[in-house]
C-alpha cells in the first residue's frame, strides 16, 4: 500500500521530500496550505469562502484567486479521504501544526486505520541557534527541521489510536465552533485570542522616530503569544493600524524592504 505524507505548508513539504529522497523513498508528500491558528474557522469544512475571504484581506493580493485555491485544497482533502493510501501526518508543537492534525483526524475519522503520525518537538531541533530555543513555549513547526533531521524520524511513523483520533476530531469541532480571531496552543489546550493582542505588541515597539518595520515585526514574531506569528499577519496588522491612524507607514506597505513605521501623533489616534 502506498504512503502519503502530510505537512503543514510548503517549506515543511520540501524538507520532507528531500529527506525521503535521501532515504531512497518515493512516497508522495502533500502540503496543506493554511495557517489555521489565525482567522475564522466556522464553516471552513463547508465552503472555501470562509478562508479565502480572510486571506484575501490579509495579503491584499488582487491577482490571486483565493477561492480557487481553497477549492483545490478541499478537493485534495476529499481525495485523501477516499484514497486507499496510508497517511502520515507530520506535526510539531505549534498551534497551526496541531490544528492541522485535528482537522485531518476529523475529516478522516471514518477510516482511522489509515492514519499515522510523526511527532516532533524542540528536543529534535538540533540547531542550537534556532530562535525556537529561546521561546518559553518551545513552539516548533515541521518546517523548522532540516531534511537530515526529518530523515532520522521516518521510522517513527506510528498509528494513531481510534480513541485519540476521536478526541482530536472532537477538539477540532470545538475550536471551529469557538471561531476566535486567533488560537493559542498551551498545555495541550486551545484558547481563543484576538488580533488586538498583536496590535498591542506592534504599538509597544513603535516610537516617534521612523524605524524599519521588519525590526518591529521580528519582535512580534518571536513574542510569546501562543502561536507562531507569520510575517504576512504582522504586515497586515501594520496596514490595519495605519488605516486606523494609530501608526504611520512609509514605503511599500506590501513589502518589508523599504517599509518604515512611526507612531501617529496623539491627535491622530482614534478616540
Amino acid at each position: 500500500m502506498s504512503t502519503i505524507h502530510l505537512t503543514n505548508g510548503d517549506v515543511a513539504a520540501e524538507s520532507l521530500r528531500i529527506a525521503l529522497a535521501q532515504a531512497g523513498r518515493d512516497d508522495r508528500v502533500q502540503p496543506l496550505r493554511d495557517d489555521l491558528a489565525v482567522g475564522p474557522l466556522r464553516g471552513i469544512d463547508d465552503s472555501p469562502h470562509v478562508r479565502a475571504d480572510f486571506w484575501e484581506r490579509v495579503t491584499a493580493d488582487t491577482q490571486r484567486d483565493f477561492v480557487r485555491e481553497f477549492r483545490e485544497q478541499a478537493a485534495v482533502l476529499d481525495d485523501l479521504a477516499t484514497s486507499p493510501a496510508n497517511l502520515v501526518m507530520w506535526h510539531g508543537e505549534s498551534a497551526s501544526d496541531q490544528l492541522m492534525l485535528r482537522r485531518v483526524c476529523y475529516l478522516l475519522s471514518h477510516s482511522p486505520e489509515r492514519l499515522n503520525e510523526v511527532r516532533l518537538s524542540i528536543a529534535e531541533l538540533t540547531d542550537r541557534q534556532a530562535w525556537a530555543h529561546t521561546r518559553k513555549d518551545r513552539a516548533t513547526s515541521v518546517g523548522m527541521f532540516a531534511p537530515d533531521v526529518l530523515q532520522t524520524h521516518l521510522q517513527d511513523a506510528a498509528p494513531i489510536s481510534v480513541l485519540r483520533i476521536s478526541r482530536l476530531a472532537l477538539e477540532w469541532q470545538e475550536v471551529r465552533q469557538a471561531n476566535g480571531e486567533t488560537r493559542r496552543w498551551r498545555d495541550n489546550t486551545f484558547t481563543s485570542g484576538s488580533f488586538a493582542e498583536l496590535d498591542t505588541l506592534i504599538l509597544e515597539r513603535t516610537t516617534d522616530d521612523w524605524q524599519p518595520a521588519n525590526r518591529v515585526a521580528a519582535y512580534v514574531m518571536t513574542a510569546e503569544v501562543g502561536f507562531l506569528v507569520s510575517d504576512r499577519i504582522v504586515l497586515w496588522r501594520m496596514r490595519e493600524l495605519a488605516a486606523q491612524q494609530r501608526i504611520h507607514l512609509r514605503g511599500d506597505a506590501n513589502a518589508w524592504r523599504s517599509l518604515e513605521l512611526s507612531a501617529a501623533p496623539a491627535s491622530c489616534s482614534p478616540q
